[in-house]
């Protein structure tokens, strides 16, 4: 709450009137909204926070000179620091860009680092972590304008699910940023060092320092040894701190950001689509998804308690419109599969279009969903005022996960003969040698007379056999061997040697004797 708190430092007296119907910011939305059964109410009562813009501006004229007045870290000066200002001062249209983004979020990350008494120059750090851009990937999966990875947007709180991705979000990737950022100095007690830990891990700087200390070498952030780009995480920061401190040296022109909230939060209990909260709030739809990134489906569960970012000026056309709003909200609802499942026969079963499950889910051709997995599907009869939500257990804790969608497997085990090896049985049975090896632990060619190899095959080649290979034993795998543990057979056009399924040892001997 503390950062909706901060955050929804607006506005204006008007939406004072406008909240007259509604609860105040303290009330207990759960109730004063309808319930997710049949016959609730379409339009929710909703909570917009808000706060005299007045009361929360500083002395500073426009938000700039009041980053300048926060400026505690020291300087770094290094020939890197004045390549890199100069890299972005012959790119001003990238530079621009950049800017343009950041004046949506800026004065909410320096009201954080204010009121934590931490240096403004952090508030420039997602210039050099995303450009600020909060929809950034990095090939490491780190997600989000401060670029946090899975593992750490979870020691943080990061909500990461099939409907959301807190690494995303605004108000809480940036609370969990600052964080992190503050115990990273607690620990260092530099904020040089505590920035290479942020982009290196605090246990590589930690080594790094531990083996300066132990040559008997300076610790601080020049004299360590680290990677190339930890090298240059400080540097680039320094160089944006010098165009920002003195624009006109770089001959680059800032534009004005004022020095009052951008956007106000937007609570709402019901579900309701990503494309009608657009509408309904008048915004753009590029604008409604950099305020609110972290949505990772086309509806937003009143379930979650969402917070959604509105421009101010559009608070009030929201609110009045949602609570005036009479039709369905939202026109999206989820299952969960029981068993592993193709999605043409999801979409069949629910007489819905298979590729819009794939496109909205981010299913990629070629894979089928695990046991357990929940997706977002359309719904059928399109959105109704008394359509059920998505509950709130399905809001927290639902998951999705995929797998290659092969033919179902079975385990087959073969008796070698005297001349097999390994790469005879691949290429008899169109597997490869590096299967064979993984399923029967084999560390070489060669295979002793005799011994059970098992093979993972596909339903209509389970029984084949040639040479002197005898099939010892046959039996479903579907359930046991999961294609996250196995590979993928690969035939490749190689020829499988047909032969008659030998149900077991003991019943190939009787056939001998007679």
């Amino acid at each position: 709450m503390r950062s909706v708190r901060l955050l929804a430092a607006t506005v204006l007296s008007l939406l004072l009137a406008a909240c007259a119907t509604a609860p105040g910011p303290n009330a207990d939305t759960a109730s004063t909204s309808a319930s997710t059964s049949a016959g609730q109410t379409a339009a929710p009562v909703v909570n917009v926070d808000q706060q005299p813009v007045a009361s929360l501006k500083g002395p500073a004229k426009d938000l700039w000179a009041r980053i300048r007045q926060g400026f505690s870290m020291p300087d770094l000066q290094s020939s890197a620091v004045d390549d890199r200002a100069d890299w972005y001062a012959q790119r001003p249209d990238a530079f621009r860009r950049m800017v343009d983004r950041s004046n949506r979020y800026l004065y909410h990350i320096v009201e954080e680092l204010e009121r934590r008494n931490m240096p403004t120059e952090l508030a420039l750090l997602p210039f050099v972590e995303s450009a600020f851009n909060p929809q950034a990937v990095s090939s490491a999966k780190a997600a989000g304008m401060w670029q946090f990875i899975p593992s750490t947007g979870k020691t943080y709180n990061l909500k990461q699910n099939v409907f959301q991705d807190e690494r995303r979000d605004v108000l809480a990737s940036t609370d969990a940023a600052l964080d992190y950022l503050s115990k990273l100095h607690d620990q260092f007690g530099d904020w040089q060092l505590a920035l290479a830990a942020y982009n290196w891990g605090e246990g590589a700087v930690a080594r790094a320092i531990a083996r300066n200390q132990a040559a008997g070498l300076s610790t601080d952030y020049v004299n360590l040894n680290m990677p190339a780009e930890t090298r240059m995480y400080v540097p680039k920061l320094q160089a944006v701190k010098n165009i920002i401190a003195n624009p006109e040296r770089y001959g680059v022109t800032l534009p004005d950001i004022p020095n009052h909230p951008y956007f106000v939060t937007v609570t709402t209990s019901r579900d309701i689509d990503v494309t009608l909260a657009a509408k309904l709030a008048n915004l753009p739809m590029d604008e409604f998804k950099a305020l609110n990134p972290s949505f990772n489906r086309p509806v937003i569960l009143g379930a979650s308690n969402p917070q959604i970012l509105l421009p101010y000026d559009n608070a009030e056309t929201f609110q009045y419109n949602l609570n005036t709003y009479r039709g369905g909200l939202s026109s999206w609802t989820a299952v969960t599969v029981g068993n592993r499942e193709r999605v043409e026969v999801l979409a069949a079963r629910l007489k819905v279009d298979p590729d819009t499950i794939r496109e909205i889910n981010r299913i990629p051709k070629g894979m089928r969903l695990k046991a357990g997995s929940t997706v977002v599907v359309p719904r059928t009869d399109g959105p109704k005022e008394s359509a059920p939500d998505i509950s709130p257990e399905l809001a927290e804790n639902a998951t999705m996960a995929v797998e290659p969608d092969l033919p179902d497997l079975r385990r087959v085990v073969v008796r070698a003969g005297k001349r097999d090896t390994v790469t005879a049985l691949s290429r008899r049975y169109g597997v490869t040698v590096a299967q064979i090896r993984a399923w029967n632990q084999l560390p070489g060619e060669a295979i002793p007379r005799g011994h059970n190899v098992v093979l993972m095959l596909p339903q209509a080649r389970a029984g084949s056999r040639g040479g002197p290979v005898r099939v010892v034993r046959v039996s479903a795998a579907a359930g046991r061997a999961t294609t996250t543990r196995v590979p993928t057979a690969k035939v490749a056009g190689k020829p499988v040697v047909k032969a008659k399924p030998v149900a077991s040892a003991s019943t190939s001997a009787k056939r001998k004797k007679r």
